[in-house]
């Protein structure tokens, strides 16, 4: 096999994990709590914040304020795919950020949701 389709393969064959994830301000310690269904676009929370482009304009304000070094995004939790049966990806993420919301509670003072 030729290296460009070894690298497609290996490529192909990384699963894709989402879950939930923070953005955490480490100056006043609030925290945006938010699922993805890939941590891999976690690169485009970045490129949005630094181009003053996010939709969250509290987060967006803070991040002009701080600076990026202020923050770090944070894995929270993993969704964990059922092998067989039905599954309902876009149902099961939106009950870890209930979860996380919950126990976070990051509104007010406290976070940025």
């Amino acid at each position: 096999m030729d290296r460009k389709k070894e690298l497609k393969k290996q490529f192909m064959d990384i699963a894709i994990e989402g879950g939930v994830y923070q953005i955490r301000n480490l100056e006043n310690g609030k925290v945006f709590v938010k699922t993805t269904k890939n941590f891999k676009t976690l690169n485009g929370q970045t490129f949005m914040l630094a181009n003053g482009s996010h939709t969250n304009k509290a987060l967006q304000a803070d991040w002009n304020a701080f600076g990026k070094d202020a923050f770090e995004i944070e894995i929270l939790q993993t969704l964990k795919k059922k092998e067989t049966g039905y599954f309902d990806e876009k149902r099961e993420l939106e009950k870890l950020e209930e979860k996380w919301l919950n126990d976070l509670q990051p509104f007010g003072e406290r976070g940025y949701n």
